[in-house]
């Protein structure tokens, strides 16, 4: 009795440390979008903004994704910035982030990729004559980069990335997998706030106080919740070597980059195929850091971001341009 009521225990206890992932339902509707909210197919609703030009004809539509432990607010100023120059941005909370149901636990790439590609056929539908573009920032650039070239269905025409989230195993020390491999075995659920490093994200020091105080940024992160990040970001990284040329494509990183490696930038950026400027571009801010879209001098950014848009194949007006 005594040996069963051990192995008993032991199992409770190798429950209790199993990983935690988000429970998604069978499709119960169809996806629609409302004016604060992206109805997905399983009836969940992901808390949404939507920016639209006032002063001039709308060019173009733009998805847009934010980053890790982030919500749809990180496009408050690019969403601002891109419908005065002519384009309507829809950014909403991926799953696990924000507003969204079942906080703080990841929903895993195939369901983040799912909810982008109902996302953008669903812009595309609310303005099916203008071109659509995709707009990620870190995390949300590693969804995109999955998505397009795992060869998702989607009206799009180009994709934009912001310092793409590219830290992945291969890029990563042994001991860094070792470690998590055996905290995924221990302590799966015990939620981990970085304390004594610190990374400069941003020029824009009033924006990064304004996100430490906002309730719905993620402050202290699951441990199976970063490995999903991780286990994201190493099919970010493999995917730089399969990009082709449709949909085009603009990838943008900063000097000032403080939160991904210099190896993994390296990496990443050493195994993207060679296409003419009009297909593929890569684009280099020597005064940018990790949340470049937000920066103090982001502005420069979106005049970037509108001229690629409008004629892909001439120079960045900044001079931005990577390589010859």
């Amino acid at each position: 009795m005594m040996r069963l009521l051990a192995s008993l225990g032991l199992l409770v206890l190798l429950a209790g440390c199993a990983p935690q992932w988000q429970r998604i339902g069978p499709p119960v509707d169809t996806p629609h979008f409302t004016t604060k909210a992206f109805h997905t197919a399983d009836g969940a609703d992901l808390p949404m903004r939507i920016w639209l030009p006032w002063d001039k004809p709308l060019e173009a539509s733009i998805v847009a994704l934010h980053g890790f432990n982030d919500y749809r607010r990180a496009f408050d100023a690019p969403g601002k910035g891109l419908a005065r120059r002519g384009f309507a941005v829809y950014a909403f909370d991926q799953r696990g982030f924000g507003g969204s149901p079942q906080r703080g636990l990841w929903a895993g790439t195939d369901q983040m990729v799912a909810d982008l590609a109902a996302a953008a056929k669903l812009a595309k539908a609310a303005h099916p004559d203008k071109p659509l573009y995709l707009l990620g920032e870190s995390m949300g650039a590693a969804v995109m980069l999955a998505a397009i070239t795992r060869h998702v269905e989607m009206p799009v025409d180009g994709v934009i990335l912001a310092a793409p989230a590219i830290w992945g195993w291969q890029v990563q020390a042994p001991i860094n997998r070792s470690l998590f491999d055996i905290a995924m075995a221990t302590i799966p659920g015990a939620r981990v706030q970085p304390r004594g490093v610190y990374r400069e994200a941003s020029s824009n020091h009033y924006m990064l106080r304004q996100m430490w105080r906002d309730p719905n940024i993620i402050k202290a992160t699951r441990v199976d919740t970063a490995f999903g990040l991780v286990e994201l970001m190493t099919e970010a990284f493999d995917a730089g070597a399969r990009l082709g040329p449709s949909p085009r494509w603009l990838i943008m990183f900063g000097g000032r980059e403080d939160i991904l490696t210099g190896s993994s930038v390296a990496g990443f950026l050493n195994q993207l195929p060679k296409l003419p400027p009009e297909a593929g571009r890569v684009a280099f801010y020597g005064r940018a850091h990790h949340m470049m879209l937000r920066d103090l001098q982001a502005r420069t950014i979106y005049d970037d971001i509108a001229a690629w848009i409008r004629d892909p194949a001439a120079k960045l007006p900044s001079g931005a341009d990577f390589g010859p």
